[in-house]
């Protein structure tokens, strides 16, 4: 009986862990999106509106009062209007001295006026208790349910217990608070949403850049060149044939470039002799965007994957097959088969394999999902021992498929080496500086350095 009582107790609900009255001025989208994901966490809500009339938009267990009579009720009020409407807050100075008042608003585009939004409202109401959060969630997010890739909230404000006020409704949302210290933190939480992929935007352009040069370096030697000397017209390798050229040599350039800057931090630290002093910003831009580089490499490594798989039912493809049977009947040979050619055929693909399975698990092991259950030395492992694996398997894989290029002089038309060739350039040049400083002569040093040791220290004893 005690048991089964003490079950019963529990499962009771504890009524008096009852939520406080928030108030909400304003019955947009959000506003009104907000209001119902609040009452169905527990909180009464109570609405401050230019008209009292109710509307069926409204959340139909919420209260509509005006705005002086809403603000009478709540403790904590959510600003949900424009800056522009700010002003109507002036002649309830006094209903809001004290109170907790959240501005939720963004503008149109960045740095739009000298300071925050929320900074202008603590000037207007410098009674009450100014707060930044939710305007890096949306309307929409609140009524799917608060999906993943929204459920962060960054808040900022001077008064501390306001702050934690404030926390705790967006915990209870289902939501979770980044704490971002004092509202001179506003600006940059409200410029966050307008921002389009910022740590995108160079290797995008990176990407696109050699992107165009490798495509109109194909077109140039394999249609533009074979139509003027040898008038053929192969104007139709514009669809596959170039793409799946140049996807490959995207892949393999990009992952040589996500740990190219790595070897020239390292260089750059050895001739330093210390780590106390900042790379150059290219540098640690690059650095930053190291992730996303690798990501748009996989993404082109899948696109040469799926181009060669369709290769066998290419009309071309089959032409030229058709042809070679036909000519061996006619001339009734058969050519045997070469080990030589079938070995590299079979290493070079086997060697491409392994690469795309290594090049696959980087990408998993890079989403945040991933990365935040394994601990530090699992996760370097990974992206750096496993890494430089990958990338020493695709170059392989690239040099095996074209090595047979570098000899030959119908490789170079117009006196321009193959694309295989170049995409071999970035990383050999990698794999080579980086077995230097594996040698224990650069390596200790190194270490060294990176674990504070300086080769002439700014303050000695």
């Amino acid at each position: 009986m005690n048991n089964n009582s003490s079950n019963m107790m529990a499962l009771a609900p504890n009524t008096s862990n009852k939520r406080e009255t928030v108030c909400i001025f304003g019955t947009g989208d959000f506003g009104r999106a907000l209001g119902h994901k609040m009452i169905q966490s527990g909180y009464p809500v109570v609405y401050g509106s230019r008209s009292t009339q109710i509307s069926n938009l409204i959340p139909k267990d919420a209260e509509v009062l005006s705005h002086a009579e809403a603000a009478q009720k709540a403790a904590i009020i959510i600003i949900a209007i424009q800056r522009q409407h700010y002003n109507f807050l002036i002649p309830l100075a006094e209903s809001l001295h004290g109170k907790v008042l959240v501005d939720i608003s963004n503008n149109l585009k960045l740095n739009q006026y000298p300071e925050s939004n929320a900074e202008y409202l603590a000037q207007l109401l410098p009674g009450a208790k100014v707060v930044k959060a939710f305007n890096t969630v949306s309307a929409w997010a609140l009524q799917s349910g608060t999906l993943d890739a929204s459920r962060q909230v960054f808040v900022c404000g001077d008064d501390m217990e306001a702050k934690q006020m404030v926390m705790n409704i967006v915990r209870a949302l289902g939501l979770t608070p980044l704490d971002q210290g004092s509202l001179l933190a506003a600006q940059g939480i409200e410029n966050y949403p307008l921002q389009l992929f910022p740590m995108w935007k160079f290797p995008i352009l990176l990407s696109f850049g050699l992107g165009v040069f490798f495509f109109f370096y194909c077109l140039a030697l394999s249609v533009i060149y074979t139509y003027v000397y040898e008038k053929q017209d192969f104007s139709f390798f514009i669809a596959i044939t170039i793409p799946n050229q140049v996807c490959p040599v995207m892949a393999l350039v990009l992952l040589a470039l996500v740990y190219l800057p790595g070897i020239l931090a390292a260089i750059i630290q050895l001739y330093r002799g210390t780590k106390y002093r900042r790379f150059p910003d290219w540098l640690d831009k690059w650095m930053l965007c190291r992730k996303q580089l690798g990501l748009i490499a996989l993404a082109f490594a899948s696109l040469h994957v799926l181009f060669t798989l369709v290769t066998p039912i290419r009309s071309y493809v089959r032409w030229r097959t058709s042809v070679g049977i036909i000519s061996q009947a006619q001339n009734n040979n058969t050519e045997p088969l070469d080990n030589t050619n079938a070995w590299l055929s079979d290493s070079y693909l086997a060697l491409g394999i392994l690469g795309f399975f290594l090049f696959v698990l980087l990408g998993i092991t890079s989403l945040p999902s991933v990365s935040n259950s394994v601990n530090w030395r699992e996760f370097r492992f990974v992206q750096s021992k496993l890494g430089y694996l990958t990338l020493i398997l695709c170059t392989a894989h690239t040099l095996i498929y074209g090595g047979k290029w570098f000899l030959n002089p119908l490789a170079y038309k117009w006196y321009l080496p193959d694309i295989y060739m170049l995409s071999l350039i970035v990383p050999c040049i990698v794999l080579v500086v980086k077995f230097v400083l594996v040698f224990p002569c650069v390596d200790k040093p190194l270490t060294q350095i990176r674990q504070g040791w300086e080769r002439t220290p700014k303050y000695s004893e």
